[in-house]
């Protein structure tokens, strides 16, 4: 068994980083191989709407057509016996461009444009999705982040197979907040949220993990 996750945001040692590395660890713990990608280090690009995975007998049909350094990632993940854990922070109401490029990569392929619509994915994915951002949880529903959330898991568990997701809320953006424009932050109340809060959702992700290697 297998899990492997994916760091969607340019930073490698930070909380999302962290976040996915605690539950690779609590899927290490259980006995499951793991690895981490981070998504920066590759060069590619998002869907270019070629139609090549819809196309009826097409060498491609219910695959991505693309060829870059996304692509053995995407074979990866749908042959091998893998659960996947995808993690990015929030940028301006949603992930990150690269991430957003894996995502339509990774599932608009296996969307069958039936009645009703359908998945030709070739097995069941055990999938989760860690989130990071600046914004307090009291600030949610006023940013429409909840229905972001919803709006992604729905197709993952839709395409994919079963997926949960886990938030972090609030996070440290800034080691130095005194070097920064960032007025309306309290890095008082920052820092002290990441030391009482933040290991908390460390330890989310580290359970994640293990149910993760369990499924598997």
């Amino acid at each position: 068994m297998k899990v492997i996750a994916v760091n969607g945001s340019p930073r490698k040692t930070w909380n999302t980083a962290t976040l996915l590395q605690k539950a690779l660890e609590g899927a290490a713990s259980q006995g499951a191989e793991t690895e981490l990608i981070h998504l920066y280090d590759l060069n590619f690009k998002g869907c270019g709407s070629c139609f090549g995975c819809k196309t009826k007998g097409g060498n491609s049909y219910g695959r991505c057509a693309m060829r870059d350094e996304l692509t053995p990632l995407l074979q990866r993940i749908e042959k091998e016996n893998c659960a996947v854990i995808l993690g990015s922070p929030m940028y301006f109401g949603g992930v990150t461009g690269e991430m957003k490029s894996l995502m339509e990569r990774l599932l608009f392929p296996y969307l069958v444009y039936s009645n009703p619509p359908a998945s030709c994915c070739p097995r069941k994915i055990q999938t989760g999705l860690i989130y990071t951002m600046n914004c307090p949880e009291a600030f949610i529903q006023q940013v429409n982040y909840d229905r972001y959330f919803s709006q992604n898991e729905g197709m993952m568990a839709r395409i994919l197979g079963a997926c949960e997701s886990l938030y972090s809320y609030d996070t440290l953006q800034f080691e130095d907040y005194s070097k920064m424009v960032a007025d309306w932050m309290d890095p008082q109340k920052k820092m002290q949220r990441h030391r009482e809060v933040f290991p908390q959702d460390c330890q989310k992700a580290f359970d994640m993990g293990v149910r993760f290697a369990q499924a598997v």
